[in-house]
């Protein structure tokens, strides 16, 4: 799937990956808006990686024309 085909599973609160990536990125997904110290925290992607933990996760140019998006099941 291309991004903007995946994009509507992200913000239903699938799972996504890209098929072209290695092993380790096990998944990202998308964190609604919440609060943090009384303040608006806006919606942010994660990536979840093999041994790693957590990162925020912000979509490069070739993330974006992609056409090997798929959802983690």
């Amino acid at each position: 799937m291309t991004f903007e085909e995946i994009l509507p599973h992200l913000k239903a609160g699938k799972k996504i990956i890209r098929e072209g990536w290695g092993s380790a990125e096990l998944y990202v997904k998308l964190v609604g808006e919440s609060t943090h110290d009384g303040e608006t925290l806006n919606p942010y992607m994660l990536i979840n990686v093999e041994g790693e933990g957590y990162t925020m996760f912000t979509p490069a140019v070739c993330d974006i024309l992609a056409e090997d998006w798929t959802i983690v099941e």
